[in-house]
């Protein structure tokens, strides 16, 4: 049996697998369920396990296939050390299996294997660096701690901004107004909203938010200079150890970017390839190791 490469992008809104041959011919891709191991670890094993299945019934291969296949998976939530430890007890049928986090897929998809950053800014945020040696992980600890530069953090301050101007604290804006107005340009109302809000729901506004920036609400603009100084606080100890290469990804990469600083900017690069990519390119050098 030939030897396969098997993808996997678990992250917390769907699971990503590719499967491929030795020659990185693609024979099968799926899609499944959410994927996070922190939030949900044994239905992320579910979705994933059913994914993988998807992909070898896709491909039309027999059951013993899964002997001559390495796996990569890079899953969101695997940074933190019990949940690593849990996973070291999944095995999976397969020839090899290499656990990493999504961030450090995406990075080795990126760069195309080579040394560089990326740091992915959507709903949440988490950075990542590769040497060429190792990979350094910043960031990613969740909405109460972290995802600094996220959608959720600026939909979050920006709700807090729209409150304050509503009490007078600070002047009103168009911004501030048409936040205020979904919650019927109500604090109680705002309140009730924020206890059963998800990061999800914070970042819902932030496509607002940027427009207000590009028309010169004062607000606005504030809002986005912020989210930026905070994108550059997290990225700057990444590049020195990327040599110098960083790639910005998720929903917010292409919107931030004209508001960062040329000291920044300079060194940003396109992506080379996705997350799904890196994990492929990974399983492919890690095949050709010696057992």
């Amino acid at each position: 049996m030939q030897s396969l490469m098997l993808g996997i992008d678990g992250g917390g809104t769907r699971c990503r697998g590719r499967l491929t041959d030795s020659e990185g011919r693609v024979l099968a891709e799926a899609t499944g369920g959410p994927a996070n191991v922190w939030s949900q670890f044994d239905a992320a094993l579910q979705a994933i396990e059913a994914v993988i299945n998807t992909l070898y019934s896709q491909a039309g291969l027999p059951e013993d296939a899964r002997d001559s296949t390495t796996l990569v998976a890079g899953l969101a939530g695997a940074n933190v050390a019990s949940v690593r430890h849990r996973l070291e007890r999944w095995q999976p049928r397969c020839q090899a299996r290499h656990l990493f986090t999504d961030v450090e897929i995406a990075c080795a998809g990126a760069h195309a294997g080579e040394p560089g950053a990326v740091f992915i800014i959507g709903t949440g945020s988490q950075g990542a660096a590769w040497d060429g040696a190792q990979f350094t992980l910043l960031g990613g600890w969740g909405f109460a701690l972290s995802d600094a530069g996220s959608g959720a953090i600026l939909g979050q301050r920006a709700r807090r901004l729209a409150l304050l101007a509503h009490e007078g604290i600070v002047p009103a804006s168009s911004l501030t107004h048409r936040i205020m107005a979904t919650h019927q340009h109500s604090a109680e109302q705002m309140l009730l909203w924020s206890k059963a809000a998800t990061p999800a729901d914070w970042g819902e506004g932030v496509p607002e938010i940027f427009a207000a920036a590009r028309e010169g609400d004062v607000h606005g603009v504030a809002l986005v200079e912020q989210c930026a100084a905070d994108l550059v606080q997290m990225v700057q100890p990444l590049l020195a150890r990327s040599h110098g290469k960083l790639a910005l990804m998720g929903g917010l990469a292409e919107p931030i970017t004209p508001w960062l600083p040329a000291a920044i900017a300079t060194h940003l690069v396109a992506p080379k390839s996705d997350a799904l990519s890196g994990a492929i390119r990974l399983a492919h050098q890690f095949s050709q190791q010696p057992v």
